[in-house]
C-alpha cells in the first residue's frame, strides 16, 4: 500500500494536466478551398498579386521571405508581375551594400551601408538579427515564411486558419497569458503573434472586397506558390510523362501482338 498510494495519487493529478493538455489542442485547420489543388489545379494569378500585396504591407514587417528571389515575381507560374513592375519593387527595397571604394561597409554614423534592390536579391529581412527581432517582439521570433506552407501540417489551410482565428472568442475557464492572443488553431492557443489583419487593412487594386478572410486567403496562396514555386512546371512535366509512358504501353502491346500474331 505504501507504493501504491502514491502511484494513485500521481495519477490522480496527472489527469487533469492531460485533459487540459488536450483540451487546448490545436484545432483541425480549416477547409478552404484552394485553385492549385489537384492534378489540374494552378495558382490563381490575382490572388498571387493580391496575397503579395498583403505579405508587403502587412506581413513584411515582422516576417522574412529570405528564400524568394525579386525576379521571381515575374517568371510563369508565379505573380507574372511585368519586368518593369518587378524591378520597381526590387528597387524599393534597401538591401545591405557591399564595401565601398573605401573598403568600408558602415558609414560614418557606424549604420550598415544599403543599396536599392535589383532582381537578383531576396527580400531582406526586417530586422538585423535575431536578438533585434526577439527584442520588437516580446521574446518571440516570427518565422521565416519562405517554407511555412509546406512546414506546417495543413498546408495553406493552416495559415488561413491562423490568420482567421483571432476573431474568435476564448472560453470562459481558458486564460490568455501575458503578451499572449488567443487562437484555437495554434497548439496551446496562446500565440505571441498579435492579430494581423483586419478588413480594409490593404486597398487592392483590383477592386477585391478586403475583407479579413479574402486577405488571408490571399496572403497564403501567395505563401504556397512561395513554397513550390515550381508547382504548374511540375506538374505539366507529370503529365507529359504519364503521356509519354501511355504511348510506350500502347506501342509495346502493338509489338506484342505483331511478334505473336502468327505463333498461334
Amino acid at each position: 500500500m505504501r507504493f501504491l498510494l502514491p502511484l494513485g495519487m500521481m495519477l490522480a493529478m496527472a489527469a487533469p494536466q492531460a485533459m487540459a493538455d488536450t483540451a487546448t489542442s490545436a484545432r483541425p485547420p480549416k477547409d478552404e478551398h484552394w485553385s492549385y489543388e489537384g492534378p489540374f489545379g494552378h495558382y490563381d494569378r490575382a490572388a498571387l498579386q493580391r496575397g503579395f500585396q498583403v505579405y508587403k504591407e502587412v506581413c513584411s514587417a515582422c516576417h522574412s521571405l529570405n528564400r524568394v528571389a525579386f525576379h521571381a515575381l515575374s517568371e510563369p507560374g508565379g505573380p507574372e508581375f511585368t519586368d518593369a513592375e518587378m524591378k520597381a519593387i526590387a528597387a524599393a527595397y534597401k538591401v545591405p551594400a557591399g564595401p565601398n571604394d573605401k573598403g568600408e561597409t558602415v558609414d560614418a554614423n557606424g549604420t550598415p551601408l544599403t543599396r536599392a534592390g535589383t532582381p537578383a536579391d531576396t527580400f531582406p529581412p526586417p530586422f538585423a538579427n535575431e536578438q533585434a527581432a526577439r527584442t520588437a517582439n516580446n521574446g518571440a521570433l516570427p518565422p521565416d515564411l519562405s517554407l511555412i506552407v509546406k512546414a506546417r501540417d495543413g498546408g495553406a489551410r493552416y495559415v488561413y486558419s491562423i490568420l482567421t482565428g483571432f476573431q474568435e472568442k476564448p472560453p470562459a475557464w481558458f486564460h490568455v497569458m501575458a503578451n499572449k492572443y488567443y487562437n484555437p488553431y495554434f497548439d496551446g492557443w496562446n500565440i505571441s503573434m498579435p492579430p494581423p489583419l483586419k478588413p480594409n487593412i490593404v486597398t487592392y487594386s483590383d477592386g477585391t472586397k478586403a475583407t479579413i478572410e479574402q486577405e488571408a486567403h490571399d496572403v497564403a496562396t501567395f505563401l504556397s506558390w512561395a513554397s513550390e514555386p515550381k508547382m504548374e512546371e511540375r506538374k505539366r512535366l507529370g503529365f507529359g510523362v504519364v503521356a509519354f509512358l501511355l504511348l510506350l504501353s500502347g506501342l509495346l502491346f502493338l509489338s506484342y501482338r505483331k511478334v505473336w500474331k502468327d505463333m498461334h
